[in-house]
């Protein structure tokens, strides 16, 4: 007897994710964004790769984990940035920045408002 292992599909963790959010089910929520994320990279889809890190950063923003939220919201941001989605990684560096502030990490939050004016700047340039 054979089981065939059954193809996770990351829209549907994707869908299911956004569900879960907004009936404030944050853990939960959770937990379907990163596995989407991890599904979206293998199949080589980084910009949804990248806002299921940004979504999970959300969640656990809003169960006031802001540690965690930080380490996904940097996620996004790097994956954002490393394949070009700038606009997109400077949302989630706002939210790091945030993230920063809340934690009392004046240092890191300086830091990083500068690198969000940075990328700001080059991209007005690029018009």
């Amino acid at each position: 007897m054979s089981e065939e292992k059954v193809k996770e599909d990351p829209v549907k963790l994707h869908k299911d994710g956004y569900a879960l959010y907004e009936l404030g089910k944050y853990d939960e929520a959770k937990e379907d964004f990163l596995r989407a994320s991890e599904l979206y990279q293998k199949a080589n889809n980084f910009f949804d790769a990248t806002s299921m890190f940004y979504k999970a950063g959300e969640c656990v923003y809003m169960l006031k984990d802001y540690e965690t939220a930080l380490e996904y919201f940097m996620k996004s941001a790097d994956l954002s940035f490393d394949k070009g989605f700038d606009r997109f990684g400077v949302s989630a560096l706002e939210y790091a920045r945030d993230c920063y502030k809340i934690l009392k990490n004046k240092e890191k939050a300086e830091e990083t408002e500068k690198k969000i004016k940075e990328v700001k700047a080059k991209l007005a340039e690029s018009f």
